[in-house]
């Protein structure tokens, strides 16, 4: 990663998948939980930018369920996906702990 914080989209789905694995499905239905509405192309152009990153890697797994095959995309983040999460979620800290709670201009 360069030294610039990560995206704000990209940081929530590193968050999101953290240290394990997780579906697109599972991904999406989180970021819908935060408020995140990504339509199927759109979220998958974001995973590409993070594997391209080298952020996260992505695979097919297949299960076939009551005689289907299903084919699911899913992600695990790099080491460099996790060191990003963590560089810009400190960068978030720091201007939280710096900047809660003063006044705003209007206020004083």
């Amino acid at each position: 990663m360069a030294d610039r914080p990560l995206p704000h989209l990209q940081f929530a789905v590193l968050g999101i998948i953290g240290a394990s694995k997780r579906s697109g499905r599972q991904i999406r239905a989180e970021l819908a939980d935060l408020g995140i509405k990504k339509v199927g192309p759109a979220f998958y152009r974001l995973m590409l930018r993070l594997e391209e990153a080298e952020l996260v890697e992505g695979w097919y797994e297949q299960e076939v369920v009551k005689g289907q095959i299903h084919r699911e995309r899913v992600y695990r983040a790099r080491a460099a996906g996790l060191e990003a999460w963590e560089k810009t979620r400190d960068l978030h800290m720091e201007v939280i702990r710096r900047f809660s709670g003063r006044p705003t201009e209007s206020s004083a």
